[in-house]
């Protein structure tokens, strides 16, 4: 027996490789499906099974794809209605893996098609779990992300029967390998590791101690962020089908001169700019929003970005395909390509450029005194509660910044910040595409301030 997950940060998401005697399973792929194909090649075994705990909303799954290629059969717990191909499995109906078996076990409350797959090895002795977004390390998955005809109550209910008749009951030694890990927004707060056990989880994880019914639902239920917008649209997809990713990326991976990427900004695409905070700061084309990739990318595309936006990208060079991949992840297919040779091409052949001025935290005080600048927060609010901020700060989180862009006077002087920097140049470039012009960002963000300056921070109520 062999298992093996693949872990993507960018989305927080685990897929899962498992492979007996030269059957392979694939547990919620990412939709791009060649490092499955590549690791099955690599151990001359045969993809047999697509297993999908749900319809997931925080990507676009590779199930569609991968059974296409390989002929697999894609499989979904009760209660699933997809709108494509798929084995719908029973409850504790079992499938065979060359020696080890896999069985199904409904876990409605995240979505009410939910399921785990418990695994038994070659001895027939239970060994793991793969649990998706029915329990993560720390926490349990959000029961108001796609809940069709029921509430969030509802499914928080369903959940908690799930939990107490289908997870406590295992063996603590009982591997767990959940769908995802810190930073994922289908959980409130998933602990950083990527892998558990049923007996440490019965003795971490607040959601699996004893308690009512009555106090589970209001624990699960109060203090939900907002969804990222992008999740029920990603939801859809996977109910329905989805376009080849071949075709996706042969799409988007377009070169354009310069007077294609005009004709593109005149038609109103949205300049996309993936470089680093730093590099996007010290010179950029008006009106492009940063999102950096090397942070959740895509998390913050899907928040920022309306879906299906036409986008047009300015990237690192080499780094166009790695763009294009993260953005067909969460279904943002509408590509129309990227600079050829990147902002250095814009630079050579155009004089325009616009610029965030980053201030260093010596720099702070003295910008501060002047009384001309406003102090804008965008870090959540739980971070607020937990680290404090900048005296005077006002808090607007990154992605309320939009819907609160009324707040911001155009003649007015702002200091934006963050943790360290990443979500502040964000929210530059957002104010600099609305026209809000004087913004200047703090260069490594509370975090350097904290240990520079600490007593500019207050605590926050």
């Amino acid at each position: 027996m062999f298992i093996q997950q693949l872990y993507t940060n960018c989305l927080a998401q685990a897929a899962y490789y498992i492979e007996s005697e030269g059957e392979a399973i694939i547990i919620d792929p990412l939709r791009e499906p060649y490092p499955y194909l590549e690791l099955a090649k690599q151990r001359g075994a045969k993809i047999k099974y697509v297993f999908e705990t749900h319809f997931h909303a925080d990507f676009v799954s590779g199930h569609v794809e991968l059974a296409r290629q390989t002929g697999a059969v894609v499989v979904y717990g009760p209660n699933a209605k997809p709108g494509y191909k798929a084995l719908i499995a029973h409850d504790h109906e079992k499938f065979k893996l060359g020696h080890i078996t896999l069985e199904v076990l409904h876990t409605p409350g995240h979505t009410i098609e939910s399921s785990c797959f418990l695994l038994y090895d070659e001895a027939n002795k239970v060994n793991s779990i793969f649990t998706g977004d029915c329990l993560f390390v720390g926490d349990v998955g959000r029961p108001d992300l796609l809940s069709g005809n029921f509430n969030k109550e509802e499914l928080a209910s369903m959940l908690y029967d799930s939990l107490n008749t289908k997870i406590k009951t295992l063996a603590d030694e009982v591997i767990v390998y959940p769908g995802h890990g810190a930073g994922s927004a289908c959980g409130k707060n998933i602990g950083k590791e990527t892998t558990t056990t049923i007996g440490q989880q019965k003795i971490y994880n607040y959601a699996l101690q004893d308690m009512s019914k009555a106090d589970f639902i209001k624990a699960v239920t109060e203090n939900l962020p907002t969804p990222p917008p992008y999740f029920f649209k990603d939801a859809k997809i996977n109910v329905e089908g989805y376009s080849s990713y071949d075709i996706t990326i042969q799409h988007a991976n377009k070169a354009l001169d310069i007077n294609q990427f005009e004709e593109q900004i005149k038609q109103g695409s949205i300049i996309l700019d993936t470089r680093n905070p730093e590099e996007f700061a010290a010179g950029f084309i008006p009106g492009s929003i940063n999102i950096g990739l090397d942070g959740s990318f895509a998390v913050w595309v899907g928040n920022l970005i309306p879906f299906n936006s036409a986008l047009i990208l300015i990237t690192p060079v080499g780094k166009e395909r790695e763009s294009i991949t993260r953005l067909a992840r969460i279904g943002y297919d509408n590509i129309l390509g990227f600079l050829k040779e990147g902002i250095a091409f814009w630079k050579k052949e155009k004089e325009t450029l616009d610029a965030v001025k980053l201030i260093l935290v010596d720099e702070l005080e003295d910008y501060i005194k002047t009384g001309e600048y406003t102090l804008i927060d965008v870090r959540n609010r739980t971070e607020l509660s937990t680290t404090g901020k900048i005296k005077n700060a006002l808090s607007i989180p990154l992605d309320e910044i939009t819907s609160n862009i009324s707040r911001f006077n155009k003649d007015e002087y702002y200091i934006i910040y963050c943790a360290g920097g990443y979500r502040s140049m964000m929210a530059a470039s957002l104010l600099k595409q609305a026209g809000i012009n004087n913004v200047l960002s703090i260069s490594g963000g509370i975090g350097k301030v904290k240990q520079e300056i600490p007593l500019l921070v207050e605590c926050y109520s």
